[in-house]
Parts: structure tokens; C-alpha cells; sequence
């Protein structure tokens, strides 16, 4: 009885020293990857940061389970089911994609900050390849359209000194 315990533990053990292994490599491209999805700032994430946490418990419960599979993919598809499921809540922050819908963020971080293929991402979101394309080229032409036109600068809020992008009361947006 004991002798299987402590095998269990030294099972356990060596699990989590795996686990431990993978975050640390790769804990910050998914957190990248998570900031993007959510719009939000590097320096301000918190909803990127709970939804990469919660997609890596995920992958640490399945971890003994899922020896054939990826752990960067597994913990991937979670992060974006977790999103494409939460996005509703989450109105987008002040990042790079903030200007895209939560799917086509999602659509763009995917296929072409992941590098996912189209045919994976169409059964992963449970849509049509086609929906896929036609979803990334209208995102890249917002995404250009932004670029050309950039909105009004940044001011510092007075109350914490971040940047709101709203132009300061009784000041017309040029």
C-alpha cells in the first residue's frame, strides 16, 4: 500500500516538474497570444492573464491524459474556447486589435499570429473554411483601414496618469 502511494507521488511529482518545464516556455507566447485576443495592453491584462491561468489549469488536469497531444496546442484551442465563449463579457481594451470584433481577433491572433491553418481553425470555431477567409481579409482591411487613420491621441488621465484616449473635457477630438 505504501510502496504504491509513494509511487503515485513520484508519479505526481515528475508530472508537475513537466508542467512546470512547459509553462515556463511557454507561458509567455500564450500570454501574448491572450493579450492580443482580448484587446487588452501588455502593461494592463488582467482579463488576458485569468483566461491564460484558467486554460493552463486545464492543460494541468488532462496533462497525465494527453501524452500523444501537444501541450502548446491543447492548452491553445482552451485558451481560444475560453475566449470565443467569454468574449461577449469583454468589450475589448485599448490594444493593437481593439478597432476587431472578438472573432475576428480571434480569427487574426489564430491564423496569423499562431500560424494556425484554416482548416483547423474552421473546426475549431465550427464554421465554414470559407467564413474563415472572408473573416481574416475583412479584419486585415480594418486592421489597414486603423493604420491609415489613427484616432485621436492618447491623453493622460489626471486621476492615475495612464492614457484614456478620450480627448480632455471641453476639448474638441481633432
Amino acid at each position: 500500500m505504501r510502496a504504491r502511494r509513494s509511487g503515485r507521488n513520484a508519479e505526481r511529482a515528475f508530472r508537475t516538474r513537466e508542467f512546470d518545464a512547459f509553462v515556463a516556455g511557454a507561458a509567455g507566447r500564450l500570454l501574448h497570444a491572450a493579450t492580443l485576443l482580448t484587446a487588452e495592453t501588455r502593461a494592463r491584462n488582467p482579463y488576458a492573464q485569468a483566461l491564460l491561468t484558467a486554460s493552463l489549469a486545464h492543460t494541468y488536469a488532462v496533462w497525465g491524459r494527453s501524452r500523444d497531444e501537444d501541450p502548446y496546442e491543447l492548452t491553445r484551442r482552451e485558451l481560444a474556447a475560453r475566449f470565443a465563449r467569454t468574449a461577449w463579457r469583454h468589450h475589448g481594451g485599448r490594444g493593437v486589435l481593439a478597432a476587431l470584433h472578438p472573432q475576428e481577433r480571434l480569427v487574426v491572433v489564430l491564423r496569423l499570429h499562431e500560424g494556425v491553418a484554416e482548416e483547423q481553425l474552421a473546426a475549431l470555431l465550427g464554421v465554414p473554411e470559407a467564413r474563415v477567409r472572408a473573416v481574416c481579409a475583412r479584419a486585415v482591411a480594418a486592421l489597414r483601414t486603423a493604420a491609415r487613420n489613427p484616432g485621436p491621441e492618447p491623453v493622460p488621465d489626471p486621476a492615475d496618469g495612464r492614457a484614456t484616449g478620450d480627448a480632455p473635457a471641453g476639448r474638441a477630438a481633432a
